[in-house]
């Protein structure tokens, strides 16, 4: 594919009136009524009603976007909560039920089996999908269920811990955790579990409430379980509970132990007769913890300068999001957690956000947003807005692949070649011991939402049971058994968006089987992945996976396939058995 970057050409309104913002619904609902109600005679009229439908999608879709954007960014600001709230419960609860309808519509009319089903097949299955899943009394429910998912940002944005009369925020003080000083790591550990802590009963509190909703969503949708619903809401066509569960099988039993080789790798480094929580990052006496950038401007700069080099099509991406401000990168107290990018689907650049506090996992999540922009960029030339609605396994794969691609560019952030080598290596360590903690996380939202109505003990057991499967057991934990009982309390896809995560596992696994490709022929992958991307959603899974010239796979033998291949390169860094 070309990689030169054209500008974004915004389309013009021709539904909407180029004016309209989204206040109310009184003002938007006759527009709803109007694709209700008009009448189509040909497959033309069909293909305008559909061009119409997507304009009106794409206008609220991205006024839903800025609401959550501007909450996430400063959740201290109650004019911005209040917005976000009256979207959630004034506007969003009245579009669901005309949601359903023009589904429908769409299902029934005569002309829809002439349109081209090699581009719409994922759409009307989603459609159809959606239309089956659809009950009036969930409604309210999902609306109360989204805000209160929102307040698991509000209480860990208030969250931060005091260091040497220095107040940091929870991702701020990670970065302590790198340091030699291991007085300090530990001393640093301990106030952040300890702050931790303070929160868990509210935390468990704002749980219960989620799974009670959640529970009743699916029941009245005519399941036994929330698992079984999420799935089939999410569009799992293409795998099933018992593929991820070969997942989780695979995961412990080819990537724990080379995870356990990777521990144990740095508790040699380390120079310890035993590992705690605190020395997982850490380097020894003497190294200095890497410190790729100082301001959130100096990160967006580097990162553009190391897509370039990918191909300018890559850098103009993230060189339009920074020219019209689309970009909130560093951490600071009142901002919630984590870090995302936000498709912003009339206008086409999309938004990063995230926590940036000067670490080697900074640069790794920037370039992971960065990926995900660019998927924003390439799917959204597509003509409908559901077209660039794809699943979070191609997402992920379109993030963490760019991880791998931009590796060797990052003397961007590191030119002394030691330190350029030790960020590489952390970046495979990653892609690596984030398998275990994925298929822990997804294994322990299997039972939570099998087992409705256990209680906080039962849902302790059941935590550290799981988490017990998919751990090397080096690490000692000795005091801190409360705080490791309640570890998935910082897991916010739990809270936020319940059975999202197993798609990083599959997209990892995809990544590292992209990144396997890009070594034996650079230009053809990076080509492969643009080609991928650039379908959004019009294709199944498995095509897209197949476009991008590896396989939509992730049984035993695939895993163990993977790992032969990433063994070697780790013994060339200086990990081996």
């Amino acid at each position: 594919m070309n990689r030169s970057f054209v500008p974004l050409v915004q389309k013009k309104r021709t539904f909407l009136p180029a004016d309209f913002t989204v206040t109310n619904w009184e003002a938007l609902q006759p527009y709803y009524e109007e694709l209700k109600e008009r009448v189509l005679n040909n497959k033309a009229e069909l293909e305008q009603w559909l061009a119409d439908m997507s304009e009106l999608e794409a206008v609220i879709s991205e006024d839903a976007c800025w609401r959550q954007i501007k909450m996430t960014c400063d959740t201290t600001n109650a004019e911005y909560e209040a917005a976000f709230t009256y979207f959630c419960m004034e506007i969003e609860p009245k579009i669901k039920p005309y949601s359903f309808e023009l589904n429908k519509k769409l299902l029934d009319c005569p002309y829809t089996q002439e349109l081209d089903k090699s581009v719409f097949f994922p759409y009307l299955r989603s459609v159809d999908n959606a239309a089956k899943l659809y009950r009036e009394e969930n409604v309210a429910l999902q609306a109360d269920m989204n805000l209160m998912a929102q307040q698991y940002g509000v209480i860990s944005g208030a969250m931060g811990v005091t260091i040497d009369d220095k107040e940091y925020t929870l991702q701020q003080a990670a970065r302590f955790l790198h340091s030699p000083d291991r007085s300090l790591r530990e001393t640093v550990f301990t106030k952040v579990a300890t702050r931790r802590l303070e929160d868990k009963d509210k935390l468990n509190e704002l749980f219960d409430k989620l799974l009670a909703v959640r529970q009743q969503i699916a029941v009245n949708a005519g399941f036994e379980n929330y698992r079984d619903y999420k799935f089939r809401e999410l569009g799992r066509f293409d795998y099933t509970v018992d593929d991820c569960f070969a997942f989780h099988n695979a995961v412990r039993e080819h990537i724990v132990p080379l995870q356990a080789l990777l521990v144990r790798n740095r508790q040699n480094r380390l120079g310890l007769d035993n590992m705690r929580p605190w020395d997982s990052d850490a380097e020894p006496v003497g190294i200095e913890p890497l410190h790729p950038f100082t301001t959130g401007a100096e990160l967006c700069d580097k990162t553009i300068a190391v897509f370039n080099r990918l191909g300018g099509y890559f850098s103009g991406c993230l060189q339009t999001m920074k020219d019209i401000g689309r970009m909130n990168l560093e951490s600071r107290k009142g901002k919630a957690p984590g870090g995302y990018n936000c498709p912003l689907a009339e206008t086409g650049a999309p938004f990063i956000f995230m926590n940036a506090a000067g670490t080697v996992g900074d640069v790794i999540t920037m370039m992971h947003e960065g990926g995900h922009a660019v998927h924003s960029f390439l799917a959204h030339p597509l003509p409908l807005t559901a077209f660039k609605e794809y699943p979070m396994e191609i997402a992920e794969l379109a993030s963490m692949s760019m991880e791998l691609f931009s590796m060797e560019h990052w003397d961007e952030f590191f030119t002394d070649a030691g330190e350029l080598r030790r960020a590489q290596l952390e970046e495979l360590e990653r892609a690596i011991t984030v398998l275990p903690w994925i298929a822990t996380i997804d294994k322990y939202q299997h039972w939570l939402y099998t087992h409705p109505g256990h209680t906080v003990a039962d849902r302790e057991a059941a935590w550290l049971q799981i988490l017990g499967e998919f751990s090397t057991g080096i690490t000692d934990w000795t005091g801190f058994e409360e705080y490791r009982a309640n570890f998935w309390q910082k897991q916010l896809h739990l809270f936020e968006v319940p059975f999202y995560y197993i798609e990083y596992g599959i997209a990892q696994l995809g990544a590292l089987a992209m990144w396997r490709q890009y070594r034996t022929d650079k230009e053809q992958a990076l080509s492969n992945y643009m080609h991928a991307l650039s379908l959004g959603y019009t294709k199944t899974l498995g095509e897209l996976y197949q476009t991008a010239g590896i396989k939509f796979d992730f049984s035993p033998a695939y895993v163990k396939e993977l790992t032969d291949f990433i063994a070697p390169i780790l013994a060339d860094m200086g990990i081996a058995s």
